[in-house]
């Protein structure tokens, strides 16, 4: 356990980013699946909705700097397609 105030504040710090970024992530994983999985479908309208919404997310997480940007970018990409 740290001893200096400042190394307590950072691992509480830490804990509540991990927590944050941890749910961001698991968000991101679950719009990726519906994309491909609506890619996959005949409907056109629910595939356009869903890259719609993974590229939102996309850029709010790499602007957070909770994904890599040329991960965001690669994801993006993919979805072009769609939008």
């Amino acid at each position: 356990m740290a001893n200096v105030k400042s190394a307590i504040k950072s691992i509480r710090k830490t804990e509540k980013l991990t927590v944050r970024n941890k749910a961001v992530r698991s968000e991101l994983k679950t719009l990726v699946k519906s994309f491909r999985t609506a890619k996959a479908g005949d409907n056109a309208e629910t595939t356009k909705d869903a890259a719609r919404k993974l590229v939102s997310a996309m850029d709010k997480a790499a602007k957070r700097n909770i994904v890599h940007a040329n991960v965001a970018s690669r994801h993006k990409a993919a979805c072009n397609a769609y939008l």
